[in-house]
């Protein structure tokens, strides 16, 4: 009788310990809603133009998922779902762009690396924990350190056949995002000059992407 327990006790520790792991798995994959992003505003693109500019120095203060949601969808959101069109152009629509998102101080979410998913504008987790630092060391660039959170633009080299087309759609995007961080009062600067091998092999990025550029985001 005692060695039926016994054996009980094992079975349940090891069935509990399987659907741990497998509650931790699903957790790290599952899709995180972003707000509804805003499709009008105060401030004219006029304006925007204007006032754009390149901020290295950002507030200590979080940003929200709000705010998050509306720079995504700046970046790569989908414009017109049934032909899959997005807000920055592509060469034959292939859109060839990753965003990620470092976020270390976000209300509402905890820090981490994620993939920006434009077809239902959600975030999957990549990496749990505060990928800032593992950035910043490879990039070498002190804005991303300050900042409380960062974009990086990946282009697919495995599926460019012209890849100067990457790095074109990479510039359409940045500038998407730099106009909408004006009626946000958020700031962000373009990052090229890194190695971008370093930075794939620090943030594990997937086999046959490449880093184009690396935005940190902050408020003026």
């Amino acid at each position: 009788m005692r060695s039926i327990v016994c054996l009980m006790a094992v079975l349940c520790l090891v069935l509990m310990s399987t659907a741990a792991v497998h509650g931790q798995g699903a957790a790290s994959g599952a899709g995180i809603k972003l707000p509804e992003p805003k499709y009008d505003g105060n401030v004219s693109v006029e304006k925007a133009l204007k006032e754009r500019r390149s901020v290295r120095v950002y507030k200590d203060s979080p940003l929200s998922m709000a705010e998050v949601s509306q720079v995504l969808f700046a970046a790569q959101g989908i414009t017109e779902p049934g032909r899959g069109l997005r807000t920055a152009p592509s060469a034959r629509a292939q859109y060839y762009l990753t965003v990620y998102l470092f976020a270390g101080n976000v209300t509402g979410l905890k820090p981490g690396m994620y993939r920006y998913v434009p077809q239902g504008h959600s975030l999957t987790l990549v990496a749990d924990g505060d990928a800032r630092g593992r950035l910043y060391k490879a990039a070498g660039q002190a804005p991303i350190d300050r900042a409380p959170a960062a974009l990086v633009i990946a282009g697919s080299r495995a599926r460019a056949t012209n890849e100067s087309w990457m790095y074109l759609e990479a510039g359409h995007a940045a500038q998407n995002v730099y106009l909408q961080l004006v009626p946000l009062g958020l700031g962000t600067v373009v990052m090229a000059g890194f190695n971008a091998d370093a930075v794939d092999k620090a943030i594990g990025l997937p086999a046959g992407e490449r880093t184009l550029y690396i935005m940190p985001l902050g408020r003026k």
